[in-house]
Formats: C-alpha cells, structure tokens, sequence
C-alpha cells in the first residue's frame, strides 16, 4: 500500500507539471477567452460525461457562486445536470446528442463552450462543440492522452488543453487542477484580489 501510495502521488505531480510545462500558453489563451466571455455578457457552457460531469457541474458552482472572492456571479451552465432533458433525449433521439439540443437551444455567439472528455473521444462532447462552433461560439476542449491531438474532440475547438497522459485518474487530477487554475485566473482578473 505504501509502495501504491508514493508511486501514485509521484504520477499525479508528473501528469501535471508536464500538463503545464506543455500546455501553460493554451490554459492562459482559455483564461482570457472565459474572461472576454464574461465580459461581453456571455455564459460558459459546459459538459462531459462521468467525472467530468462532475467537473462541469464544479467549475459551473464556482463560477456562479465563488470561488476565491466574495463577488457577484459570473455566468456559467453545466449542461449535465438536467435529467428530464438528458433522458429525454437520450431515449427519442441518442445519448450522442444530449449536450448538442442543449447548446443549439442556449448556446449565443457571445457565449463559450467548454467540453471536457478524458480521453477526447466522447462522441456527444464532440457534436455539441462543433454546434457551438457552427453558432459562432468560443469553443474549448480538456482532454487527455499521450498523442496530444485530443482526439476527434479536440479536432473541433479554438483552444485544446490536453493532458499528456494516458492514465485515466491522472488525467482527471489534471482536469480539476486546471479548473481550478481557471477558476482563479478568470476571478482575479475580472473582480481583483481577494
């Protein structure tokens, strides 16, 4: 277990620290594209499915509410947390496009969507970014894996944080951590310090 414990804990540090010596230009590019968004009058839009489900509805919470400040909120949707909508779609039409109705129904120009999928080839991740792209949405992609394109996911959006892993709970620490990251970039640079 201990042998488990370090090895594990040695991983995460690597996944991230390569996450950000590799991607540190494209997570500040999708800092000031939230920042522009929210400014502008936007909302982010986000989804993924499984943990990063979780993530969205994380990064929506600490958006609307806060983070680290104080501060009115900043508009942001998890696009997973309606289950009349998910399974409504999912049964009349497919549970590839249970976030593709939504953004074509929410989605503005002046918004962005943020889609998150651990290994880049979640095909309802996929359509819903290329609806919000064909609406003249900011699109953005987390995703994960050695190769680095993001798969098919990453294919379709503005801006592609890729972690360089192919360990799926490796990939996922790396995803909270950045939200993180761009949960904090976007509020100081909107509202200050805390």
């Amino acid at each position: 277990m201990e042998e488990i414990l370090q090895r594990t804990l040695r991983d995460s540090i690597a996944a991230k620290e390569a996450f950000a010596r590799n991607q540190g230009e494209q997570i500040l590019q999708l800092a000031r594209m939230m920042v522009a968004c929210i400014r502008r009058g936007g909302k982010v839009l986000l989804f993924g499915n499984g943990g990063s489900a979780a993530d969205a509805q994380h990064m929506a919470a600490e958006f609307v509410n806060r983070f680290l400040i104080n501060r009115p909120p900043m508009a942001a949707l998890a696009l997973t947390t309606d289950t009349s909508i998910l399974t409504s779609v999912g049964n009349d039409f497919s549970y590839d496009e249970i976030f593709l109705k939504q953004v074509q129904a929410l989605g503005r120009p002046k918004d962005l969507a943020l889609g998150i999928s651990t290994s880049g080839r979640s095909k309802n991740v996929q359509l819903a970014l290329e609806a919000a792209r064909d609406i003249g949405m900011d699109t953005a992609a987390l995703t994960g894996g050695l190769a680095g394109d993001g798969g098919p996911v990453g294919a379709v959006v503005d801006v592609l944080l890729n972690v360089p892993s192919d360990a799926t709970p490796h990939i996922q620490e790396a995803h909270v951590w950045v939200e993180h990251l761009l949960c904090e970039l976007v509020e100081r640079e909107i509202h200050g310090q805390p």
